[in-house]
């Protein structure tokens, strides 16, 4: 029995080993490039062999969990804290300047809030709280008389997802560009001098159809755990 159990030491050793590598080069590489990139690339960043990486992760989702999961239930408990604020429009701004500043820092995290992503479950629990926290804000702030009464927590979602996705490709040249437009955005849900809208606003059906389709434009192409 003891010989068994030295023999299958090392075994053990090696596979966790394995996988903290193939972890900390996803999160590299996730980084630089999003969470589309080619699984084989990891395996490669990692030093190990694709088929290596296929043993330890059952998918592209649960890979993304392993190399996030602490991030997210980070802006979980932000999420929390923006609510607690009896200034509603002080926690709204507080809460989207903490999550820009992630977005604008990290490509993997931005690909994860800005897209419709399935089968993470931090990120699905996540999708929850932060639909939760702008519905409960925006309401408190437009009770506060701080926010026009006709914005809704689906045009909020959209409009920084489309802002989301773009903060990466200002990053390189002006690093901070992103507060300017989170500002010019967050002056149109003022009550002063609003206009009314030509549309209404998207269901939450329509705006789930909407993040699906926006994570379509750069989903990964190949790999046998996507």
């Amino acid at each position: 029995m003891g010989s068994r159990v030295e023999k299958e030491t090392p075994l053990r050793r090696d596979a966790r080993r394995n996988r903290e590598m193939l972890i900390a080069a996803a999160r590299e590489i996730y980084t630089d490039q999003g969470v589309d990139a080619p699984l084989d690339d990891i395996a490669r960043r990692a030093g190990v062999g694709s088929a290596t990486l296929y043993r330890r992760f059952a998918g592209r989702a649960e890979l993304i969990e392993a190399v996030f999961g602490d991030s997210l239930r980070e802006i979980l408990r932000a999420a929390e804290e923006a609510r607690s604020a009896t200034d509603a429009w002080a926690g709204l701004t507080a809460y989207l300047e903490r999550i820009f500043g992630l977005l604008a820092a990290d490509r993997g995290t931005n690909d994860l809030m800005t897209t419709g992503i399935q089968g993470v479950p931090s990120l699905d629990a996540l999708r929850k709280e932060n639909h939760k926290t702008l519905d409960n804000l925006l309401g408190r702030a437009q009770e506060q008389g701080m926010v026009r009464a006709d914005a809704t927590a689906e045009d909020l979602q959209f409009m920084l997802a489309a802002l989301g996705r773009a903060v990466p490709g200002s990053t390189v040249a002006a690093p901070l560009a992103w507060r300017r437009y989170l500002a010019l955005l967050l002056d149109g849900l003022r009550p002063e001098g609003s206009h009314p809208l030509p549309a209404p606003s998207l269901t939450p059906d329509q705006l789930n159809a909407a993040m699906l389709q926006l994570g379509k434009v750069r989903r990964p192409r190949t790999g046998r755990a996507d």
